[in-house]
């Protein structure tokens, strides 16, 4: 008999292999047919699911949705450096969950080689509003011109900011077939700082972005498999996965969450469960 992390890792490919040839089942669309559904400004529900139900929850969302597709990919790779304070000044922001929050990253769309310095708001009205601009590189300091987009839309100054943390997933971009809704399902979470480096591998993390908050056939889906709303952002996730003696008791209830998913559950016994997808 094969040993436990053996039959966990060839059991974990089965899950990637099944969600890969289920991707292929989507009617496609377009880079250039996204900008219809960009929802710059919007509302967010996230979700923490097991990797072990991601087949069976694409198969019931495929009448529902389109998928994203770039240079042939369905499953798309991201990289993302995210800038704070040495004092971690925006992490304590989400942490005290205050009104007007920021973040501030560089991106990477690695398929489509794109890169833009992005600021995300979450505003005092629960609505997340998301502005961006293009850059030819990725460094540690924020570039000039970034520094000025970063000057003219904040309260913030770049020079008191650096690269923190990398942040990098394989998403699952999905478009409504009849609303104003985009979801995303982030797997294959890795985060990096230094020599420090942390992998969820066994969870997935979907965020549905709606410009208000209206029906969607995901959410039905999530409730139809009892999995619950609320998650940690990734960079907040990131820094207490990568940074000594972080405080994260408001973050608690989501961290326990994600380690029992990501460490504790049994892949193979999950296969089983969810061989019909």
């Amino acid at each position: 008999m094969l040993p436990i992390h053996k039959r966990e890792s060839i059991s974990r490919d089965f899950i990637l292999q099944k969600v890969e040839r289920l991707t292929s089942t989507f009617e496609p669309i377009t880079l250039v047919e996204m900008d219809n559904v960009k929802l710059m400004d919007r509302v967010d529900v996230k979700y923490i699911i097991p990797l072990q139900a991601l087949p069976n929850i694409l198969a019931d969302a495929q009448s529902h949705y389109r998928i994203l597709e770039v240079e042939n990919k369905r499953l798309c790779h991201y990289e993302t450096l995210y800038y704070d304070t040495p004092d971690l000044q925006l992490y304590n922001t989400h942490l005290k969950n205050r009104a007007n929050r920021y973040k501030i990253r560089s991106r990477n769309y690695v398929d489509s080689n794109l890169k833009f310095f992005e600021i995300k708001l979450r505003n005092n009205k629960g609505r997340t509003i998301k502005t961006r601009i293009r850059q030819e590189t990725i460094g540690a300091e924020i570039d000039q011109t970034s520094a000025n987009f970063l000057k003219h839309s904040t309260p913030l100054m770049a020079t008191a900011f650096k690269g923190m943390v990398w942040v990098d997933y394989t998403r699952i971009t999905l478009v409504s077939r009849k609303s104003q809704e985009r979801l995303t399902i982030d797997l294959d979470l890795s985060f990096r700082a230094g020599d420090r480096h942390k992998a969820f591998d066994k969870i997935a993390i979907a965020e549905v972005k709606q410009n208000k908050a209206t029906g969607s056939a995901f959410i039905d889906i999530m409730k139809k498999y009892q999995i619950r709303q609320g998650s940690i952002s990734k960079y907040c996730l990131a820094v207490i996965s990568t940074f000594d003696n972080i405080p994260c008791n408001q973050f608690k209830p989501h961290l326990l969450r994600i380690h029992k998913l990501n460490n504790q559950y049994d892949i193979a016994s999950g296969i089983n469960q969810y061989a019909q997808a």
